[in-house]
């Protein structure tokens, strides 16, 4: 794939989006749009010439909707599947669904703004885009690229000075980072959680209102309790935290109690929220009263941050190469030297409650 350009397929009933979407994927050369269509029928005779190796779904089209010509793709012929939706209530539902159906990310419909806006747009499409077209879908039974200069979590929070000297506590908390197939990885890892393991503080990169619905289904699904972070939350054992989706999540100490801060601001690591900015505060008021873990994921967003926390006394663990769908973001963490573990995601759950005992 490093190779070729990465062939798009765009899928949506709407005009105006299949237009915004061809604007942005022509940022980036090395993408190329094979075709562009309005209904699931008419992107099917376009895969008769040319097999794509991404497409970019609608869920609401005319003759038959995103979700049931995801779900006949993936159980006949396996394409790597990114959801392009509007963001709605009824939307967080389908946001499941399409998970459940193979996609391996969801993201939201372009919309006309700033400059600002188009450029944050083609960083975080392209990426997904890109994520995408590394992973390996499992079947069910041009111009330079214009953006904004990457910022790391300097432009959120200043680095700490006197790292590594926070006093020990006996309550530890746990901090997570992850990106693409990170949805089934904290599924996954959260489900072997046990009721009393310490608390626990996760960045998914993730749309905003999305993060609720997956909060929301997760606390049906573990034995723990899980919600959506909101400014003031307490780290509790047997609770995880989920940051909302276009927010920054910090982690604060306030004596013996941790808690965490959301809050706006840049793209950092090319991502909001971004792993770097949970790991950074957690260098600062946690410490060595911290576990971190960097999960499946594209890039690098996590790995200066878990450096700054192993550096702080912080133990750090990284999803093995074997267990991820990308091993980009542990990688990078590895060979930034921050990593104390690498360990397949089975096991992660049982290094954590190993160290934190």
């Amino acid at each position: 794939m490093l190779n070729k350009k990465i062939k798009v397929l765009i899928v949506d009933d709407s005009a105006l989006v299949r237009q915004a979407l061809q604007q942005l994927f022509g940022t980036d050369p090395s993408i190329e749009i094979i075709g562009s269509a309005g209904d699931p029928f008419a992107a099917a005779e376009i895969m008769k010439k040319v097999v794509p190796d991404v497409i970019t779904l609608d869920i609401e089209m005319p003759k038959m909707d995103g979700l049931t010509f995801l779900r006949k793709l993936m159980s006949q012929h396996p394409i790597p599947v990114v959801i392009c939706s509007t963001l709605t209530d009824k939307g967080s539902e389908s946001y499941m669904k399409a998970l459940e159906y193979g996609a391996v990310e969801v993201i939201t419909k372009p919309k006309i703004g700033t400059k600002h806006f188009f450029e944050e747009s083609c960083i975080r499409v392209c990426d997904v885009v890109k994520a995408a077209a590394m992973t390996s879908p499992r079947k069910l039974s041009a111009r330079p690229m214009t953006v904004q200069p990457k910022l790391n979590a300097d432009a959120v929070l200043p680095k700490a000075r006197n790292t590594g000297v926070t006093l020990q506590t006996t309550e530890k908390v746990v901090l997570v980072g992850a990106s693409t197939g990170g949805t089934e990885a904290i599924q996954n890892f959260l489900q072997r959680m046990p009721l009393d393991c310490p608390g626990i503080a996760i960045v998914q990169h993730m749309p905003e209102q999305f993060t609720a619905a997956f909060a929301a289904r997760l606390n049906t699904i573990c034995q723990i309790t899980v919600k959506e972070a909101a400014t003031g939350d307490s780290i509790l054992r047997g609770q995880a935290l989920i940051a909302p989706g276009n927010q920054h999540m910090l982690v604060k100490r306030s004596g013996a109690r941790y808690y965490v801060e959301v809050k706006d601001g840049p793209l950092v690591s090319r991502h909001r929220p971004s792993v770097d900015v949970l790991f950074r505060s957690g260098a600062a008021s946690a410490g060595r009263n911290a576990v971190a873990v960097i999960m499946t994921g594209m890039g690098d967003d996590g790995a200066k941050g878990m450096k700054e926390m192993h550096d702080a006394g912080t133990y750090t663990i990284a999803q093995d190469e074997a267990s991820c769908v990308v091993f980009g973001m542990p990688h990078e963490a590895i060979k930034a030297g921050g990593v104390d573990k690498v360990t397949s995601l089975r096991n992660i759950p049982t290094e954590i409650i190993a160290r934190c005992r």
